[in-house]
């Protein structure tokens, strides 16, 4: 008979992280016009998706963010609101449904709507939907946005500002293979950009900003963090991590979204399908240690929780062993406890010589 859809479903999962991890899916809104013929929203692989009737700003916009890194992105959306939009309402609508991983939005500073695509994608994470953005200038203290505050790129003769450029961030971010990290990611098309200090640099790191820099040769990203700056009891350094923060909204996806698929509904929530649940979840994050995805695991029934369900319903555990309690009926709910090690990649290389 082979095995259960769920063990299948989390296996191929994890088989498949790496090249899942290769790219990313932007969302973008713009303000045009579409031509005739073209319906909104429009999905672009490639240059050669370009709607040709778009003003040359947007199509700049959609060639920045397709550039990607190692990769290009998977794919990007576009979503057009006419020029005389008084809000973003439509377009929130639209992706609240669709799914991507970064959004970016061109004109967010000229619109001053920034206030209200933070506002966005926080109360789309706090529903499971976990999304990030992109943006100009903003000190959201927030690990689902990424703050970029490089004043000037310049390409030869032409110069862009923060909020022009930050498409062509989102692409390097979502062209990022999992196993590395977009720290030092080159902009070969850039001639130069705004100078700063190492100490300025490690200011802006340190305030949550990600940079650009001139390393002498070429332009390159800075450290690629968020703009999460407040640290707290279940939220440490690691959560300043683009890379470790994608990597973790991939696992809570990839767990959801399957057992959704293969599991509720469709067990009944014995010990025996508890564990076999437990199984499937743990052969997932096996395979993501052996792509150095992960470090290490553990993940196992959560006895205490299941205790403080079976006395909320007036059962008395004290004279309970550890395994009663495990094998007890816990009505609809199934709780398990996991705990994993994040690889992060290479940033920092310390080698003292000594002479």
């Amino acid at each position: 008979m082979g095995m259960p859809s769920i063990q299948i479903a989390f296996t191929e999962l994890a088989a498949s992280a790496i090249r899942r991890g290769d790219r990313g899916i932007i969302a973008m809104i713009l303000k045009d016009t579409l031509p005739e013929g073209v319906s909104n929203p429009v999905v672009l692989t490639s240059n050669g998706d370009i709607p040709a009737g778009i003003s040359e700003a947007n199509k700049t916009q959609l060639k920045l963010a397709l550039m990607g890194y190692v990769n290009p992105p998977k794919k990007v959306i576009a979503y057009f609101l006419p020029a005389d939009a008084a809000d973003y309402e439509a377009a929130f609508t639209y992706f609240a449904s669709v799914k991507f991983t970064y959004l970016v939005v061109p004109t967010v500073t000229t619109d001053a709507k920034t206030a209200d695509v933070v506002s966005y994608v926080k109360d789309q994470r706090a529903n499971n939907k976990l999304i990030k953005a992109v943006l100009p200038n903003v000190k959201a203290d927030s690990e689902a946005i990424i703050n970029v505050t490089t004043t000037s790129f310049i390409e030869n003769d032409k110069t862009f500002t923060t909020e022009q450029y930050c498409s062509r961030i989102a692409g390097i971010i979502a062209g990022t293979p999992m196993a590395i990290s977009a720290t030092y990611a080159p902009l070969n098309e850039l001639s130069d950009c705004t100078h700063l200090s190492v100490g300025d640099m490690d200011k802006a790191v340190d305030a949550g900003e990600f940079i650009v820099f001139w390393d002498g040769e070429k332009v390159k990203t800075g450290r690629a963090v968020n703009s999460l700056t407040t640290l707290a009891q279940g939220k440490n350094v690691q959560f300043q991590k683009i890379k470790v923060v994608e990597t973790m909204d991939m696992i809570a996806d990839d767990i959801r979204t399957t057992a959704e698929d293969n599991y509720i509904g469709k067990y009944a929530n014995t010990y025996d399908n508890k564990c076999l649940l437990l199984s499937a979840i743990g052969n997932y994050f096996r395979g993501l240690v052996d792509d150095d995805v992960l470090a290490s695991y553990s993940i196992n029934i959560d006895v205490e929780a299941n205790k403080k369900f079976l006395e909320s319903k007036g059962i008395d555990t004290s004279e309970m062993t550890e395994d009663d309690i495990k094998k007890a009926n816990t009505g609809s709910f199934v709780y398990l406890t996991a705990t994993v090690s994040i690889v992060d990649a290479i940033e920092d290389i310390v080698l003292p010589i000594t002479i």
